[in-house]
């Protein structure tokens, strides 16, 4: 059988046809590279089918094909969308809370297929951290295109002045930074698109291994994007500009974006405006996506527009600055044909280029370049030798560019065959694909799948009953009163009869020392324990231990590295008794409750590139586990193995540290009195807050549900 891929884009607006390039910040270069690449793959004969998986939205804001559970984009590639988090359209920066649901219903929809998919392919940090979890498990080999990084936005943030604080309100930079370094810590593979990416981009995060990382240029449409010119669309391009322009027979300086502030068009616009000599010389025509209505328009995007708005004001630059209100996305190539006709230059100044597609589809258009001095453009220029770069952080030479640029006619013929010639040979879609397949080729002989749950045949009765519920016996219990004991005894004890309910305990103790203690309660015999905050998993009363889950959480796992790169931490906190040490827990005590100890304990792992993962509980219990364990992950292996849904499985959650376990689609209760820490859940429509407290609380959750008369 041929190969089958599933690809991860979760963010923006994507459809099979007329994407809304620029339509706002999320909806750029990465989703039309996305499809582009999903088509070429679905047109070889060494691919059998390629989904690719991004979000469901209903949304009167925007086309309601963005509505549709499925979409044909080629005879073996389909769009499936899948409801995460609230209906309407959310910027990426939102979408953090909802990935667990999603990861969790990947793996529900892709369990019960006949054939897995051969390699998971996810872009950008939000679908690589959905990405992590499906392929770690399912055992499915991860691949992993970052398009652009939070460490690299981060230091350009940082760099232009702006807070710290406001950087992380804005961008969520933390969580995407985590989800990259965990991306990162599980990929197989990483695709960059330059060497500059990987040289100076990715070695920056502590879980990247160079080892596992390609350069694959992106690829341009030929057919599209060539120096042909057609008269009708060269007319079509002059109704749309000509009514801006004085002179419109000027050679143009044209630059094709979204308005948002990385793209630094203000910076272009205020260039040309102080620089007689380009104004003599050349119109501005900046492309910048449409703006039906300006109060639709994000608040970066009003914020641009109206800079350039200032600009053109102040420079007096009427009749000489084009910048059409909307425009079609097949009028892309017909745009740069225009400009190439009329010997113009393609301007790229953003601050910062992962790659710069545009400026491909520019060059097989025959219209030369400058740009930015920066990632993708750098390896661009090295092969196609049709432009020059720039350093856009310095205005004069941004323009001292520009005019050299435009000044030597026999060099701009020079560098338009240089750029049409060494895009056909080095830029192609074919060449891209091609590239891509055979990595993927030469990497499944060398990847291991990293789980066997579901290759196991589920001949031996399912443990678990028909639904689990799962009580803390370090925090839950041990407050609860008699009156609610008696209750849930009673509800247990029925529904135990028939095997529809079985109950598990989670807890930071060893087995042994959990048992004596839960004896005390006298509730039924539970059917599972979740010990050692998640790296030890038992069946029943015996001592009969999960070693699949053992074997699979030690991949990589390291515990003697682990003290070391935390000894000398010993201000913050302390190493507790043996009694609540194991092979695959390593447990510390604060000297001060300070949530702040995490990001400190994970960046020290990072830098010594262990896998492993901290946890903090209660605000003063440290656990450092394998990079594969936690409570969270113990539940879905249990899930998976048994068949049992998540949706049949309760979890309660009252203390700090137990937010994870109330992500995805269990479903659970949090009684009246709680960690504030919390609050942040109740948004989340499986989350059930009490008004009682306790056991009594914990009732309600499980009748709210109706978790005991759902027989």
């Amino acid at each position: 059988m041929g190969l089958k891929l599933l690809h991860l884009n979760l963010h923006g607006l994507i459809r099979a046809n007329d994407l809304e390039l620029g339509r706002d910040a999320d909806t750029g270069g990465q989703t039309l590279y996305v499809l582009e690449l999903v088509k070429g793959l679905a047109a070889r004969p060494e691919v059998d089918r390629v989904e690719l998986v991004t979000r469901l939205i209903q949304d009167r804001r925007v086309s309601s094909d963005y509505s549709k559970e499925q979409e044909v984009i080629a005879p073996s590639a389909f769009i499936k969308r899948f409801c995460f988090g609230p209906k309407r359209y959310l910027r990426k920066e939102l979408l953090w809370p909802y990935l667990d649901d999603l990861a969790d219903q990947l793996v529900n929809h892709l369990q019960y297929q006949d054939q897995l998919p051969d390699w998971i392919h996810a872009h950008y940090a939000d679908a690589g951290y959905v990405g992590a979890l499906v392929s770690t498990r399912l055992g499915i080999p991860l691949v992993f295109t970052g398009h652009s990084l939070g460490r690299e936005k981060q230091r350009r943030l940082l760099a232009a002045g702006i807070d710290h604080d406001h950087i992380e309100q804005t961008y969520s930079i933390s969580r995407r930074i985590d989800a990259e370094e965990l991306v990162l810590a599980h990929a197989n593979l990483v695709v960059t698109s330059t060497s500059q990416e990987l040289e100076q981009q990715y070695s920056r995060y502590g879980r990247f291994n160079s080892d596992r990382a390609e350069v694959i240029p992106p690829g341009v449409d030929l057919t599209r994007f060539h120096s042909i010119q057609l008269e009708q669309e060269k007319s079509d391009v002059d109704q749309l500009l000509g009514p801006f322009l004085r002179d419109p027979s000027l050679s143009p300086l044209l630059a094709i974006s979204r308005a948002v502030r990385r793209k630094n068009i203000p910076a272009l616009v205020e260039t040309y405006g102080r620089s007689r000599v380009l104004r003599q010389r050349h119109n501005l025509v900046l492309v910048l996506g449409c703006r039906e209505d300006p109060r639709q328009l994000e608040k970066q995007q009003r914020e641009v527009f109206q800079q350039i708005f200032d600009l053109v004001d102040r420079y007096d630059l009427y009749g000489k600055v084009a910048y059409p209100k909307h425009h079609l996305r097949s009028q892309i190539p017909s745009i740069y044909r225009w400009a190439a006709d009329k010997k113009g230059l393609f301007v790229n100044p953003a601050l910062t280029e992962p790659f710069g597609l545009t400026l491909l589809e520019a060059a097989a258009c025959g219209l030369p370049m400058v740009a930015t001095d920066d990632g993708g453009p750098r390896d661009i220029l090295a092969r196609c030798e049709n432009g020059l770069l720039a350093d856009v952080t310095d205005l004069e030479l941004l323009q001292d560019s520009l005019e050299q640029a435009g000044s030597d006619n026999d060099q701009w013929y020079r560098w338009r065959d240089n750029g049409i010639e060494a895009v056909s040979r080095h830029f192609s879609w074919d060449a891209h694909v091609c590239n891509y397949l055979a990595l993927m080729q030469k990497k499944s002989k060398l990847v291991i799948s990293k789980r066997t749950s579901l290759e196991i045949s589920k001949k031996r009765e399912s443990p678990l009953g028909k639904r689990l519920l799962l009580l803390d016996l370090d925090s839950s219990l041990e407050e609860y009163s008699s009156e609610g004991m008696s209750i849930l005894r009673k509800n247990l004890e029925a529904d135990n009869s028939i095997n529809n309910i079985g109950l598990g305990i989670i807890t930071g103790s060893c087995i042994k020392s959990a048992k004596q203690r839960y004896a005390h309660f006298h509730l039924p015999e539970p059917k599972v324990w979740i010990c050692r905050a998640g790296s030890e998993i038992y069946y029943g009363m015996g001592n009969e231990e999960d070693y699949l889950w053992q074997s699979f959480i030690d991949v990589d796992w390291n515990r003697n590295d682990v003290e070391r790169a935390l000894n000398d931490l010993n201000e913050y906190m302390t190493v507790q008794n043996l009694e609540h040490q194991s092979p695959y827990k390593v447990s510390y005590i604060l000297k001060e409750a300070d949530n702040a100890i995490l990001p400190l304990v994970a960046k020290r792992l990072r830098q010594r590139r262990l896998a492993a993962s901290p946890y903090l509980r209660c605000h003063w219990y440290l656990d450092v586990l394998p990079l594969r364990a936690s409570r969270t992950e113990a539940i879905r292996h249990l899930v998976l193995r048994w068949g049992l849904p998540l949706e049949k499985v309760f979890v309660v959650a009252s203390q700090q540290g137990d937010a994870e376990l109330l992500r995805g689609l269990t479903s659970g209760v949090v009684p009246a009195e709680h960690d504030p820490s919390l609050e942040i859940l109740r948004s989340h429509k499986r989350v059930f807050f009490a008004s009682k407290s306790n056991v009594i609380g914990l009732v309600d959750g499980l009748n709210h549900y109706k978790f005991f008369s759902n027989r």
